[in-house]
């Protein structure tokens, strides 16, 4: 990673079926992140940016070569309420 800049590490929301399936069932985000980001640099930009408590983040390298982040908020934070600020649904 060459900074510490939150759009450094994130790259875009994901807003397929399954991403809308897990904002609303499983209170989780998904999005695409540079390649380097690390589990720690994920959390610290997704609190940074959109003022939220995370929970956990998993992360996947799909067969597309995208790494995908799975962040979990807190329950006190809804992930409906960051995606329509994000214009998602």
């Amino acid at each position: 990673m060459k900074g510490n800049d939150v759009f450094d590490i994130l790259k875009y929301p994901l807003a397929t079926e399954k991403a809308v399936r897990a904002i609303e069932a499983e209170n989780t985000l998904i999005f695409a992140v540079a390649k380097a980001a690390t589990k720690s640099q994920i959390k610290w930009a997704i609190e940074k940016e959109y003022k939220v408590k995370v929970s956990n983040v998993r992360t996947l390298n799909d067969m597309k070569g995208i790494k995908k982040a799975y962040i979990r908020l807190d329950p006190s934070t809804l992930a409906v309420d960051v995606t329509s600020k994000l214009g998602l649904i």
